[in-house]
């Protein structure tokens, strides 16, 4: 749809060629659309490469083909929108953005973008792809939500800001933020200070997560009053969190009991978000209580598995190539592995059968 039907400051100029639309921004700084160094349209550029974007003042020059420049143009009409409504895009806001619009050209990002959690010192704490909207969605309409993802795709820090949002709102009591101690039998003795002070690395991610949501000076007496917990996992047996939200970071490092210890500390008024990485599992030995938990409460109600991969990556673009490469690698690993243990099989049977492995070949003829 063209900007200025849209009330946009975008107002489309007649083209000198046919290739080839200008759009003129009117009432917004260029460096708050183009970002410093120009960083947003160099973005731009990347995420659309048949298409040249030229700016020269407050003016903008598309050209390519139709349906390119129509989606050059729509994602410009979208950060200004962002813009307007007094956020300043930032290129993984772009990368996003261009998705989304070349899966649904009719798409509105800047609603989901602007779509806030929290806000704090100056910030704000909102989805930036659409598979964190979905997570987020599901967190307000379940009771248990299992956020699986890889590294930097913010499962544990949107699932942190929905409890903050929580407690804001009085939905909650209380926050209990958790994570397994994977060390924390005898390495963890040789540490120094208290058991407090040995397990404190474990959950200073947390800590630190609490510090940019939340007023800094707040943290440490809703601390001391209880109504924000951060423990280990092994402080939840025995107890029953009711009118909580409690969040357990790390889960791929439980055990099935410790999972199943976990989940059914749930009470009245409360609600979960379990977050993990299937691929990053530390444990020295045995199954993951969350690898197992995606196969036992699949398809139980009010549970929901959020599953967020590297689309979803919100750190540097380099992290997403990363993951994306270790993924393919385990396939491939995970492909020979099943050659292999085809292969052994096959012996396997021909031996059973008192036959030689090659027995099963033609012989050659005398």
């Amino acid at each position: 749809m063209p900007a200025d039907a849209q009330g946009s400051e975008a107002a489309a100029g007649q083209p000198f060629r046919d290739d080839e639309e200008r759009l003129r921004i009117d009432g917004i700084a260029m460096v708050r659309l183009l970002g410093p160094q120009d960083r947003l349209l160099t973005t731009i550029q990347r995420e659309h490469p048949g298409v040249e974007v030229h700016v020269r003042g407050n003016e903008i020059t598309i050209r390519g083909d139709a349906d390119d420049r129509l989606r050059v143009r729509r994602l410009i009409e979208e950060l200004l929108e962002l813009v307007r409504a007094g956020q300043d895009p930032t290129p993984t806001e772009v990368r996003s953005s261009a998705r989304m619009l070349e899966a649904d050209p009719n798409a509105k990002p800047s609603e989901l973008l602007g779509q806030v959690i929290v806000s704090a010192r100056g910030r704000t704490i909102r989805p930036k792809t659409e598979g964190q909207r979905q997570y987020v969605d599901a967190i307000d309409e379940n009771t248990i939500v299992f956020g699986i993802g890889p590294a930097g795709t913010g499962k544990t820090y949107l699932a942190m800001a929905k409890a903050v949002q929580a407690l804001q709102r009085k939905e909650v009591n209380r926050i209990i933020l958790t994570r397994p101690a994977v060390e924390a039998g005898e390495r963890l003795g040789f540490l120094p200070g208290t058991l407090t002070d040995k397990i404190d690395p474990y959950l200073r991610p947390l800590y630190d997560a609490l510090n940019e949501m939340m007023d800094p000076e707040m943290v440490p007496k809703l601390l001391a009053a209880g109504t924000v917990e951060v423990a280990p996992l092994a402080y939840m047996r025995g107890r029953t969190l009711n009118d909580s939200f409690v969040v357990l970071d790390e889960a791929q490092n439980t055990t099935p009991e410790q999972m199943k210890m976990f989940l059914t500390r749930l009470g009245f008024g409360s609600k979960m978000v379990v977050t993990g990485d299937v691929t990053q599992v530390d444990l020295p030995g045995g199954a993951s209580g969350l690898r197992l938990v995606t196969r036992i409460l699949d398809q139980v109600d009010d549970i929901h598995f959020a599953r967020l991969t590297s689309d979803d990556v919100v750190r540097h673009s380099l992290v997403g190539r990363i993951v994306d490469a270790y993924t393919e690698y385990d396939q491939r690993a995970q492909a020979q592995r099943f050659e292999r243990d085809q292969a052994r099989e096959f012996a396997n049977r021909a031996e059973r059968r008192g036959a030689a492995p090659r027995d099963h070949l033609p012989r050659k003829s005398k």
